[in-house]
């Protein structure tokens, strides 16, 4: 799934497939056991000198049936295969009676009653996977929220998706709040993927949630969320295997620049009418690694136009291979589309962009993507 915008990307016709009503999406399969039908009858009406009707055909339709159908669909289709078959039988005279016509009828019936039995047992675990991922996603949803399209001085645009397909979140992570010290950002990167990525994005996404509005310092900020790594993240004390790649961020109440904290993220570019720039920041250790050097790392000050662009990513956009394993040139290829020298983009259609352009450059990439764009207003 993606957020996007102000109130993250729609879905296609307004909900998930797996959140459709049963019958509302008929693919080939839910034709299937009515094509079985016609093309039996049509055949065994072609072939009507034939000796034997080809009725024995019909037994597979009931279980073709419970694959999508409603139990009653199935039990219709099952008494329908049933009555064609004696049907056909009668055309030939001396069949309808005979014993393995009479074994054929009460096949058909058994599979019927077993193949409603299946489809009404598809249904009550489809109900319970819908259930349970309609708890997943408003867990994962209280993870990642929408983006806002406004905080305070700062207008704000982006996108996340998650690399894992049928997954709302991974290892990447955003939040953006507007505290009594300005408005604060944050953009990082779990190691790894899977439930302990997760686990991690949680853990740094509270504490930052709370923490953001008490600590006036960046640093002391992202010192915090160390802090709450190694204590709640449920790995092993010592785990080097265990860190965060972040980006702290933070706009003054007064306007006119910007404070960044990089815990060894990749640092933000800076859109302006003139270009494309990388900012200078002052990396430190990601979070989490902080026993192996000083935790605190400097606070690096811009100075930010009404109207320049900042742009922060994750390596799931950076490190986006193309067929020929080309990383994803993301200064070159903003200079290429924004590079006219009238003004900086808007953070929307920046975004915009960037997931278009990610998505065509590496088809197929199963990495996650998190991109936020930000301006004063």
């Amino acid at each position: 799934m993606s957020h996007a915008g102000g109130g993250g990307a729609g879905r296609i016709k307004g909900l998930p497939r797996w959140r459709r009503r049963p019958g509302s999406d008929r693919t080939w399969v839910w034709w299937l056991p009515l094509w079985l039908i016609a093309v039996d009858l049509m055949v065994d009406l072609v072939l009507v000198q034939n000796r034997e009707p080809l009725s024995f055909l019909l037994v597979g339709a009931p279980p073709l049936a419970a694959a999508t159908r409603t139990p009653r669909h199935t039990a219709a289709i099952a008494v329908v295969c049933l009555g064609m078959e004696m049907w056909l039988a009668s055309r030939r005279p001396g069949h309808f009676e005979e014993q393995h016509h009479l074994a054929l009828y009460t096949a058909t019936v058994l599979i019927g009653i077993a193949s409603v039995a299946l489809s009404r047992q598809r249904i009550r675990a489809d109900a319970s996977l819908v259930h349970a991922r309609s708890v997943a996603e408003a867990m994962q949803m209280t993870l990642l929220r929408p983006f806002p399209e406004q905080l305070g001085p700062v207008r704000a645009a982006g996108f996340y998706q998650a690399g894992e397909g049928g997954t709302l979140v991974g290892g990447d992570f955003y939040e953006l709040c507007e505290t009594p010290f300005g408005v604060r950002v944050i953009l990082g990167d779990v190691r790894g993927k899977g439930l302990d990525a997760v686990q991690t994005v949680a853990t740094v996404l509270g504490s930052f949630r709370v923490s953001a509005y008490e600590w006036t310092d960046l640093n002391r900020l992202a010192e915090r969320l160390e802090l709450s790594i190694a204590r709640n993240s449920g790995c092993p004390a010592g785990d080097q295997e265990l860190f965060v790649t972040a980006l702290l961020l933070e706009f003054p109440p007064d306007g006119g620049s910007v404070r960044i904290v990089d815990r060894g993220h990749p640092s933000p570019l800076l859109l302006t009418p003139h270009g494309t720039q990388r900012l200078h920041t002052a990396p430190g250790l990601p979070l989490g690694l902080g026993e192996l050097g000083p935790v605190s790392a400097e606070v690096t000050t811009h100075p930010l136009r009404t109207g320049e662009v900042l742009l922060l990513y994750t390596d799931g956009v950076s490190e986006a291979r193309n067929a020929a394993g080309e990383f994803y040139p993301v200064i070159d290829r903003l200079t290429d589309r924004f590079g006219d020298g009238h003004r900086a983009p808007d953070p929307e259609a920046l975004v915009s962009f960037i997931k278009a352009d990610t998505e065509k450059w590496s088809a197929g990439a199963d990495d996650d993507r998190a991109v936020i764009a930000l301006t004063l207003a």
